[in-house]
């Protein structure tokens, strides 16, 4: 069997390429990655360690894909995951993330691979997410008791990034329409852990870490600038595990759509996240407030993750605490990283 990650040097696809490895010994992993983002080239530098070929290719690009060895299972990775930039160059966004899934399909059809697609939770409606919470308290957000299941609405606008997404997942579904290629679309919430270069709107809980580590300034912004924001947040070690379960069953489960997240018992408001990278680091930063609300931001979000255990009896097993002590400890080993942040 041979096995292709797409954004393989990224923080998501390099863990999973990396626990691939160690846990199918006779499966062929590679990368493919234009090594574009902060933080890639660190990351093929592991892959290396691991021999795991990375190709350098813009996933725009099919003929060079489609260049490639032929594989029969392609794990897409690949984003450009930050909202703001969806703002600023919509049409990398759009490229990178609609016409590069495009291409990707074209690769399953000829190599007659099948796919897990990592779609995202910002597939879903902005507008609905805010109402579900308008009348709740926000002051007290770990109080709200709201889970998303799979059902939420998907129709209207839920940012640049999460059209393309949830596109993808309309294109995957054309695509394999009756074929016997097999596919599953996983829309995963807020992935934190180790060797993820996180930044303000993407990878916030690496990057709170990472700034009360080296005692670097931070902001709340939006809804007030009092941090009341509510993420659920999955450990990465969580997220291969559920792969690799994926990969192991998919002739018996298939063509279904997940989410998966922390779930209730994961989630932290940016203000307890300060506290507990407080605690862990010994360290107090300033936090200015900024009351000004990003167009695409939501409140409040947590995952049902109902669904995918009734499917694979799964759960997440490492609870914030330990994920922020792996964050710190990745931290405290790698500091010529403060670059980074």
């Amino acid at each position: 069997m041979k096995i292709l990650i797409t954004g393989g040097c990224g923080f998501v696809g390099s863990n999973i390429a990396i626990y691939l490895k160690k846990k199918l010994k006779k499966v062929r992993i590679c990368s493919l990655d234009n090594l574009m983002r902060k933080g890639s080239k660190e990351n093929r530098n592991r892959l290396l360690m691991h021999n795991i070929k990375n190709y350098k290719i813009n996933i725009e690009k099919f003929k060079k894909i489609q260049s490639l060895e032929k594989f029969n299972l392609i794990i897409d990775c690949c984003a450009e995951p930050a909202i703001e930039v969806s703002k600023k160059e919509p049409d990398r966004v759009f490229n990178t993330n609609l016409i590069g899934t495009f291409n990707i399909l074209k690769k399953c059809i000829n190599d007659k691979a099948n796919i897990i697609f990592l779609s995202s939770s910002r597939v879903y409606s902005i507008e609905k997410l805010r109402a579900m919470v308008k009348n709740l308290n926000i002051k007290t957000p770990l109080k709200i008791g709201k889970k998303i299941t799979e059902k939420f609405e998907t129709e209207s606008a839920s940012s640049l990034y999460g059209f393309t997404k949830i596109a993808s997942e309309k294109l995957i579904k054309e695509f394999f329409f009756n074929s016997k290629l097999k596919y599953i679309i996983n829309r995963f919430g807020v992935i934190a852990g180790p060797w993820q270069f996180g930044k303000q709107d993407q990878g916030f809980v690496s990057l709170w870490m990472a700034k009360h580590f080296f005692k670097k300034k931070l902001s709340y912004i939006g809804f007030g600038g009092k941090g009341h924001q509510v993420r659920d947040v999955i450990h990465i070690k969580d997220v291969c595990k559920i792969i690799l379960l994926q990969i192991k069953n998919i002739k018996k489960i298939n063509n279904q759509t997940f989410n998966i997240g922390g779930g209730a018992k994961n989630k932290i408001s940016l203000k307890n996240l300060t506290t507990k990278c407080e605690e862990i680091t010994k360290n107090k930063i300033v936090i200015s407030e900024n009351r000004k609300t990003s167009l695409f931001d939501i409140p409040y979000f947590v995952t049902d993750n109902s669904k995918i255990h009734k499917f694979y009896k799964w759960k997440p097993f490492h609870s914030i605490d330990i994920l922020l002590y792996d964050i710190y400890k990745w931290l405290k080993e790698n500091k010529r990283f403060k670059k980074f942040f």
